[in-house]
C-alpha cells in the first residue's frame, strides 16, 4: 500500500518507499539518464532508518530486546538519529558513541532526541580504547540489559537493504536500471541493494564511492588492508579506517575515490541545480558519478540510479556554512 494513502500508527511505518527523482540539470552534460533515490524522505531523514528499524525489530523477535532495555551504537550521526527515534517510539534507552568528526549540529540533535552521547576522537586507530568502536563496546559491557547494534559488522545491515532498497529500485525503474552509484561506509546499502539487483540482472554495474583517506577501495582491489591509505578527511558517513564486515565486496564492480572539497561543492551544486537539499555524502555520490562518466562508464542508453543518503539540514554548520567552507579552503 502507498504509505501516503492511509493513517500510520506511528512514525516508524513511514520508513522506506522513498521516491526516485529524475536529475535534469546537474547531469545534463553526462551521457545517459540519471535518477536519484532520495533517502532524506525517510522520517529520520536518512537511509539509516532502514537498517536501524530492521536490526531493532530482529532483536525484538529474538527476545533479546524488551521495553526499558538500552540500545548502544557507534555512529557518525545518522544511524544514531534513527535509533534514538526508534527508542523513543518503542520505549528503549539509547546510548551513542559518536566520532568528533560529526557536526555539533548532529550531536545536539541526538541529545534532543533523548540519546546519551559520548563524543570520541575520529583520528585514532579503530582498536584504540578512545575510538568510538571501543567506547561503544565498553558501554555495552558496563550496561545491563543492553544490546550493541554494531552496524559495521552486522549482516542485518545488508539484509535491510536487500529486502527494501533493492526491490524498490528494481520496481521503480521497471527493471531498466543499468548502473547504481552508492556511497560505501558500513557497506550495508551498497551490499544489500546491489546483491538484490544483481540477482535480477547480473549485468547491472554496482559502482562504489569511497573517500580519499579511506581503506575501502584499495581493499576491494587487493583484499589486503593497507594502513598507508589511512589519512584524515572531512566527509562524514563515507569510507572507513577498517574493513567493515557488513560490506560484501564481491557485489561491487569498482570503487571511485572522491575528495573533500569537490564533494562539498557538488552538494551545494545539487541544491542549486535540482532543489535537492542533501548531505555531504550525496555530494560525494554526485562527484563520483561525474568521475565515472569522465572515465567512460556510461553511454546514452545508461539508466543510472544514484542513492542520496541523507538530508542537508544536518550540515548547516559544515558544508552549508560559508565560514566553515572558507576555513577548509573550499571557498575563496
Amino acid at each position: 500500500m502507498d504509505r501516503n494513502q492511509h493513517i500510520s500508527n506511528n512514525i516508524l511505518e513511514l520508513v522506506g518507499q522513498t521516491p526516485l527523482i529524475k536529475l535534469n540539470r546537474i547531469t545534463k552534460d553526462l551521457p545517459g539518464n540519471f535518477y536519484a533515490k532520495v533517502e532524506a524522505f525517510n522520517p529520520g531523514q536518512s537511509a539509516k532508518d532502514r537498517i536501524a528499524l530492521h536490526i531493532v525489530e530482529n532483536a525484538e523477535k529474538k527476545g533479546i530486546l524488551t521495553p526499558g532495555d538500552t540500545i548502544v551504537e557507534t555512529t557518525s550521526g545518522n544511524t544514531g538519529f534513527s535509533l534514538a527515534m526508534i527508542a523513543l517510539v518503542k520505549g528503549y534507552k539509547c546510548i551513542l558513541a559518536v566520532s568528533d568528526k560529526s557536526s555539533q549540529n548532529k550531536i545536539d540533535v541526538l541529545k534532543t532526541m533523548g540519546a546519551e552521547v559520548h563524543v570520541c576522537p575520529a583520528n585514532v586507530p579503530a582498536d584504540d580504547p578512545r575510538s568510538y568502536y571501543e567506547t561503544a563496546k565498553r558501554i555495552h559491557k558496563e550496561t545491563p540489559k543492553s544490546i550493541y547494534i554494531n552496524q559495521y559488522f552486522n549482516e542485518l545491515n545488508i539484509e535491510a537493504h536487500y529486502h527494501t532498497t533493492g526491490p524498490e529500485i528494481w520496481k521503480q525503474t521497471q527493471g531498466k536500471v543499468t548502473h547504481m552509484v552508492v556511497a560505501s561506509g558500513t557497506g550495508g546499502t551498497i551490499s544489500g541493494s546491489g546483491r538484490y539487483l544483481k540477482e535480477q540482472n547480473p549485468n547491472i554495474k554496482i559502482l562504489g564511492v569511497d573517500a580519499i583517506g579511506s581503506v575501502i577501495k584499495k581493499y576491494h582491489e587487493t583484499r589486503e588492508l593497507d594502513e598507508g591509505e589511512i589519512a584524515p578527511y572531512k566527509i562524514e558517513g563515507l569510507g572507513k579506517n577498517l574493513v567493515p564486515g557488513a560490506t560484501d565486496f564481491d557485489v561491487v564492480d569498482v570503487y571511485e575515490k572522491v575528495a573533500d572539497k569537490a564533494s562539498a561543492l557538488k552538494s551545494r551544486e545539487l541544491v542549486k541545480a535540482e532543489g535537492l537539499f542533501c548531505g555531504y555524502t550525496s555530494g560525494a555520490v554526485m562527484q563520483a558519478t561525474q568521475q565515472y562518466a569522465d572515465k567512460g562508464l556510461f553511454d546514452n542508453d545508461s539508466f543510472v540510479v544514484v542513492i542520496l543518503p541523507d538530508h542537508g539540514i544536518r550540515y548547516m554548520d559544515k558544508i552549508y556554512s560559508d565560514n566553515w567552507m572558507k576555513e577548509q579552503g573550499f571557498l575563496e
